[in-house]
């Protein structure tokens, strides 16, 4: 018994809610293949070799959070590296489904909801808003913890350096706000939300002493790390939701 792929995007449409963010891609189907499925593959982003790792355990589907597709590249030929993923997708009828911010904020298969959770954060709420619609999540720790626990913590769950820049990594942190990704210069709603930290992925140079300077505790634990856990969890979730789809992720190297 197989799923179909429409059956798929109207689920995922359901869960994830996509219409509701103005995003800076098209999310849901972004190359259509065959419409029966067995196989769907997972990973962080459509590169040339996450698509051929998909296609090499032959898969129906590839499921991402990064998709080929981006708002501010606007037309552009199907040629060259970028174009080979289109060509990938086409020549294999492999389907393409992309979700970019709905599957940043969302509070049970999101990245930073999952990430949460991985930590031990609780009482997760909604966290930065996006033209009415969140970038993330924030919690509290049951227990709060100092900054330098929290990094070592985050080293492990992430397997990735991290970069603290803190005003005392001695200091306990109760609150603390996840943007997953390349959300840098977001790292001021945790400071006007009273929050006592932020997480994201990236840094950057003048980011360090503003947020040293406003007293806020940012932790940027690489934008690939942070954003493995969106698509792990929503793979686990359409395992239970589809259990005849067999279900993969596939990881790339990436430092970044």
């Amino acid at each position: 018994m197989s799923t179909t792929v429409t059956e798929l995007v109207n689920y995922l449409s359901r869960l994830l809610s996509p219409s509701l963010f103005e995003d800076y891609s098209p999310n849901g189907l972004q190359v259509a293949g065959r419409e029966d499925l067995r196989r769907i593959a997972f990973a962080v982003s459509a590169t040339q070799d996450s698509i051929k790792k998909a296609i090499q355990w032959k898969a129906d589907a590839l499921i991402v959070h990064h998709g080929i597709f981006w708002k501010h590249e606007g037309a552009r030929p199907i040629t060259g590296p970028w174009g080979e993923r289109v060509k990938l997708c086409i020549k294999n009828d492999l389907n393409l489904l992309a979700y970019h911010l709905p599957l940043d904020a969302h509070l049970e298969v999101g990245n930073a909801a999952a990430l949460a959770r991985r930590l031990g954060l609780g009482e997760l709420e909604p966290f930065a808003l996006y033209k009415k619609q969140p970038l993330g999540i924030k919690g509290t720790f049951p227990t709060p913890v100092a900054a330098k626990t929290l990094l070592a913590q985050l080293e492990t769950v992430l397997r990735h350096k991290v970069i603290l820049a803190s005003p005392d990594e001695n200091k306990l942190i109760k609150g603390l706000g996840i943007i997953t990704g390349g959300a840098n210069n977001e790292w001021t709603r945790a400071r006007d939300e009273g929050l006592d930290a932020y997480l994201t992925g990236e840094i950057s140079e003048y980011n360090w002493h503003d947020a040293i300077e406003a007293g806020i505790h940012y932790f940027a634990g690489g934008h690939h790390a942070t954003e493995r856990f969106g698509v792990n969890a929503l793979r686990e979730k359409l395992k239970t939701e589809f259990p005849n789809l067999d279900c993969e992720f596939f990881d790339s190297e990436n430092p970044a």
